[in-house]
């Protein structure tokens, strides 16, 4: 045994996951892989098997498929034993246990933290206990949101314009249902990818027939006798009636478990550094505790100066075979976690795919085709150099941009593209930035889609 009771590379011992959603299982299957032969357990609050969550707010929502049939594909055996429908509620470090909600105690000698996000709930002072009021996050809620618009209610609304409140307002457009979309920003998907693709954004929004409020909050949601929704008052004065309102204002981290466990953790996720290893309040890394996923903040050498947190379904599935390498090797062949971030969203008839961190830039240019075709790239630069691209139907040229992000070439590129302008014209990104940012200075940022975004969370790459 190593030091604090944790065991050596591979072979046995005891190895705890908690959160059995994608992180955890493809996790626990690459720790197999990786020739770890001892007890495995896997710790999920949901009573489901792990399941694939963005087509819940596409797939599902529309109806072309039911929650039964997004269970996510098992590559092997892990030989494992599940702990569903229980939730973990603290960890002690020094002792070695997960706890759980029932009162279990569950024996670990390495650990892997994988708890996710959860969509932030409406406040219930304001209407949040109202029937008809949903947050879309897991598969019991898109299971009762699919239920509550098959009733055919007269209005819908959406509120937060992220990426996940575009694919719902998408998704009930489709199925012939009026929305309103309430935006507390200048533009939908602009604290995501700046205003002006938030501007195009807008244009796709009022194109497929959304209301579109701009600049607006929810002040109450109002209900009737029965304890039914039935009208939103908002911050203009206006009066919204509906019957639906879908909560997408964002996605905390699953951290409250940990509170007093020592770890480095709060609602933005657990702090690990570049080999996935969980850190302690004083910045040191904690023996045989790991992070993946859509809860882990990490740094990435491309981005100095950050620590990161994607609700990027690529980078969960990334970040946990990374996890599972070096939970199941010595700290000498430990691997670093470095993929260029990446998701993709379709949404009012548009596929949008992008790479990089376009919440950095400073500027940003269109490098091909035109925001007024609905199919173009654009490029995000920080202080001269490249950091990011979106593509709008046009996904298959990102490649070469994110293998110019990593080159950290210059901004904006020379691309030579036979349907670039003649002249690239860069602008502001018009990025809204809180008091004291610095766009390469030590501070934190959750990258996510705003659901989520960012939260986002079911953008996916």
């Amino acid at each position: 045994m190593t030091a604090a009771g944790a065991p050596g590379p591979a072979g046995a011992g005891r190895i705890v996951v908690v959160g059995a959603s994608l992180a955890g299982l493809r996790a626990a299957e690459a720790l197999r892989d990786e020739g770890f032969t001892g007890e495995l357990s896997l710790i999920g609050d949901e009573p489901h098997e792990p399941y694939d969550r963005p087509p819940l707010s596409k797939a599902v929502l529309s109806g072309r498929l039911t929650t039964d049939r997004i269970t996510l594909p098992r590559v092997r055996n892990i030989d494992a034993r599940w702990l569903l429908g229980t939730a973990a509620t603290g960890l002690d470090i020094p002792g070695r246990q997960v706890v759980l909600a029932d009162g279990r105690r569950v024996d670990f000698d390495r650990l892997l933290i994988a708890t996710g996000t959860r969509a932030r709930p409406w406040p219930a002072a304001a209407g949040g206990g109202l029937a008809g009021v949903h947050t879309l996050r897991g598969r019991d809620d898109a299971d009762r949101l699919r239920a509550a618009l098959a009733t055919g209610p007269r209005r819908v609304l959406v509120i937060g314009g992220g990426f996940t409140g575009g694919e719902v307002a998408s998704g009930c457009r489709e199925l012939g249902l009026e929305v309103t979309v309430v935006q507390r920003g200048a533009a939908p998907l602009a604290s995501a990818l700046g205003g002006v693709l938030g501007r195009a954004a807008a244009d796709w929004h009022r194109a497929a027939g959304v209301d579109l409020r701009l600049n607006t909050t929810v002040r109450a949601l109002d209900g009737d006798a029965h304890g039914r929704l039935r009208r939103a008052r908002l911050s203009d004065g206006t009066v919204v009636d509906a019957e639906v309102a879908v909560v997408a204002t964002g996605a905390p981290a699953n951290t409250e478990w940990l509170t007093g466990s020592g770890l480095a953790a709060d609602h933005r996720g657990v702090a690990c550094d570049s080999s996935c290893r969980a850190l302690g309040t004083d910045g040191a890394t904690v023996e045989g505790v790991f992070v993946a996923g859509d809860i882990a903040r990490w740094p990435h050498p491309l981005f100095p100066g950050q620590l990161l947190r994607l609700d990027h379904w690529d980078n969960a599935v990334a970040q946990a075979r990374t996890a599972a390498h070096n939970m199941a090797h010595a700290r000498l062949d430990h691997r670093v976690h470095q993929p260029l971030p990446a998701f993709w969203s379709n949404q009012f008839g548009v596929n949008l795919k992008s790479v990089g961190l376009p919440h950095l830039a400073d500027q940003v240019a269109v490098t091909q085709g035109a925001l007024d075709e609905r199919r173009f790239v654009a490029a995000y630069g920080l202080r001269g150099r490249l950091v990011a691209a979106v593509a709008v139907d046009s996904p298959r040229v990102l490649d070469g941009y994110a293998a110019l992000i990593e080159a950290r070439a210059p901004f904006p590129p020379v691309l030579n593209a036979p349907d670039g302008p003649a002249q690239l014209q860069p602008v502001d990104a018009e990025f809204t930035r809180p008091t004291g940012y610095a766009p390469d200075g030590a501070h934190d940022h959750d990258t996510r889609t705003p659901a989520a975004a960012v939260s986002t969370p079911m953008a996916h790459p």
